[in-house]
């Protein structure tokens, strides 16, 4: 019975490293970004920015219903951290994006104490961001500027069952709406899923031709200095791959947690990094 016992102990053991092995180590099947996909991408990104540009509430609190708004300021301002996820119809219907998934969140946080010239300048000090953002952010640069216009690079790395890292190019997009108020818009432009980081043998696999864990990244950022603080408002729209059939174990988890997280990661190391 000891040897059966010890037998069966061994099999559970190597069953378990085998699992661990298979969830760190395998990739799922390559996915290909499709042009029907980018397509749908843009369009659905087209109906949310006229719905952005229609003149509608500043902060998305505010376009809550009167008790609920006062309530939500509130809590905000105490500290909570607010994240909600966003469906974008139109007509009724939702977009479809074949081939991919969408995933839209929105998210609010306060600071006390600071202005917006503060909140702008550290979402526009590129350089540091590796050092601010990590480790999400491994690496940044800024690649050029004109006015406030930037360009950037960005390598993230992102950890959910498996660890995916991917070069990133971005145009920034800065405005002053007015003295108290001021927003932003920042597209990737290219995404480079990268193969054995920071080895000798590290190579950056086809754009749009990988493991389709992040094909696009799109985030609206909103600042108002109100309350003696500044309230700051981030919008993300990333584009990934569908779920494989018998893949959904691997995948699942990174596509449909992984955008939640990261935003809730930026808002909160925002905050605590501007907090005086």
């Amino acid at each position: 019975m000891k040897t059966r016992h010890a037998y069966c102990e061994r099999c559970l053991v190597a069953s378990v490293a085998a699992a661990v092995f298979v969830s760190t180590a395998v990739p799922a099947t390559p996915a290909e970004l499709q042009a029907r996909t980018v397509a749908a991408f843009d369009h659905y990104v087209q109906v949310v920015e006229i719905r952005m540009s229609a003149g509608g509430p500043f902060l998305w609190v505010d376009g809550l219903p009167e008790p609920e708004q006062g309530a939500r300021r509130n809590e905000v301002r105490r500290g909570a951290l607010l994240i909600e996820r966003v469906t974008t119809r139109e007509g009724g219907k939702d977009i479809t994006i074949p081939d991919g998934l969408v995933h839209h969140w929105i998210g609010l946080a306060f600071v006390p104490g600071i202005t917006i010239d503060a909140a702008l300048a550290l979402l526009q000090d590129y350089d540091r961001h590796a050092e601010i953002y990590r480790p999400v952010v491994a690496r940044s640069k800024l690649l050029a500027r004109n006015g406030d216009m930037f360009r950037v690079y960005l390598r993230f790395s992102m950890k959910k069952v498996i660890t995916v890292v991917v070069n990133s190019e971005h145009d920034a997009y800065f405005s002053r709406d007015g003295p108290d108020r001021a927003h932003s818009r920042i597209y990737s432009t290219r995404i480079a899923e990268v193969e054995a980081p920071d080895t000798p043998s590290e190579r950056e696999k086809p754009v749009g031709r990988d493991g389709g864990y992040l094909w696009r990244l799109y985030t609206y950022w909103r600042f108002l200095e109100r309350d003696g603080g500044v309230y700051v408002q981030c919008e993300s729209i990333t584009l990934t791959r569908g779920i494989p059939a018998g893949f959904g174990w691997l995948i699942r988890p990174f596509v449909t947690e992984i955008p939640r997280e990261s935003l809730e990661f930026t808002l909160t190391t925002t905050r605590k990094t501007l907090a005086p």
